[in-house]
């Protein structure tokens, strides 16, 4: 699956201003490019985490993912994994996921919405499964990125 490039009218013409993250559990992939992202775009967006499960609820980061953020000096702070919501749905106006299974999870949880993208064209694993964090984290880093300059250029 090609990565769906943004586009205003998805939005309605209007500025973003929030991007929620999306994986299995909401302890490896989506808390990492949370604080990446916040890192990245220095407060510009409301940007937060959620899983698509209820695997890890209430849970903190995972170790070494914590491990490998601190590696690479991006800050982040305590953490509590959470499940998305319709209300998060309504009130976030870009969600990223990492996977084909988080895209077809959150695609049949929320009808197939515009606002549901991938960060890559390419799944990123989920190192609780894989144990690379440090290769999740650059396919992480590559995707905000390219998800920044994306919407620098909206």
């Amino acid at each position: 699956m090609q990565r769906r490039k943004l586009d205003k009218r998805i939005h309605g013409g209007r500025v973003m201003r929030s991007i929620l993250f999306v994986c299995h559990g909401n302890i490896c992939r989506s808390p990492m490019a949370e604080y990446i992202m916040k890192y990245l775009t220095h407060g510009e967006y409301n940007i937060s985490s959620r899983a698509t499960t209820n695997d890890e609820i209430g849970n903190d980061i995972y170790p070494p993912t914590k491990e490998v953020l601190d590696n690479h000096s991006i800050p982040y702070g305590r953490h509590m994994a959470k499940k998305i919501t319709m209300d998060d749905f309504n009130n976030y106006d870009l969600i990223v996921c990492f996977d084909e299974e988080n895209y077809r999870d959150l695609n049949r949880m929320f009808n197939s919405s515009s606002k549901i993208i991938k960060l890559l064209s390419y799944d990123i694993d989920d190192p609780w499964y894989t144990r690379e964090f440090e290769r999740c984290f650059n396919e992480t880093y590559e995707g905000c990125l390219k998800l920044k300059d994306d919407l620098n250029n909206l």
